[in-house]
């Protein structure tokens, strides 16, 4: 719809100057002087993986997906906190989601699913790393389930990816994932690069782009609840 695009435009002209601006500042809450009133718009954010699930792994550094999805988690919930959004972690730390005990990825995954829908959300963001076997492969790309009403969110979480992420642009596409599939609610699940790529691993482990990528995410969603948010 227009009003996507122009705000779209007017977000992206403003990114690289609010992204230094982050750069100068211990943590993402400290850039926004004060927050908004409650806007009533509730969002689920999903670190992906967790616990003894680390996910994949940087091809260089080692580090786990798991670690990289948690802190571009917690900042886009302060970039949405601090805009008057009402934000559930499905984790806040390091450890499983399902909580202690021996691992089981099915349990892990209810208990994400069990967390979404008491939280009754307008959009679930699930946050993840990707790999590929060829190295050479790389950007940040959006999914959605099929026939699901997820698709128009991830495609304008898509079109901000290309604009701010991506050298060269991607479409978001349709993903059989668990997260994507257990509620009714929208959902989203944003691979926000590829650790099998040395030189997105190397933006990735650092705070400045995990900045980076959640404020993308958040501008994406300011875009499309901004009839609501006005």
């Amino acid at each position: 719809m227009a009003f996507i695009t122009i705000k779209k435009r007017t977000i992206v002209a403003v990114l690289s100057v609010l992204l230094a601006a982050i750069a100068v500042f211990a943590t993402a809450a400290t850039v926004i002087a004060a927050s908004k009133p409650d806007n009533g718009i509730t969002i689920v954010i999903d670190a992906g993986h967790g616990g003894a699930d680390g996910g994949v792994v940087g091809v260089t550094t080692g580090t786990k997906e798991s670690d990289i999805n948690l802190s571009i988690s917690k900042y886009l919930m302060k970039y949405l906190q601090n805009d008057g959004y009402n934000v559930v972690l499905t984790r806040s730390d390091s450890s499983a989601v399902s909580g202690g005990g021996k691992y089981i990825k099915r349990e892990d995954m209810k208990a994400r699913r069990d967390i979404v829908k008491a939280a009754s959300p307008d959009l679930v963001i699930s946050i993840h790393c990707n790999s590929y076997p060829v190295s050479s492969v790389k950007g940040a790309q959006a999914f959605f389930a099929a026939n699901a009403a997820g698709e128009q969110y991830a495609k304008t979480v898509q079109s901000y990816f290309n604009d701010v992420l991506n050298a060269r642009p991607r479409n978001a596409a349709v993903g059989d994932y668990y997260i994507l599939n257990c509620s009714e609610y929208p959902s989203v699940l944003c691979e926000c690069g590829f650790l099998s790529n040395s030189a997105e691993e190397n933006l990735l482990i650092t705070a400045s782009y995990q900045q980076k990528v959640a404020y993308t995410i958040y501008s994406a969603v300011g875009s499309m609840f901004s009839d609501k948010t006005q």
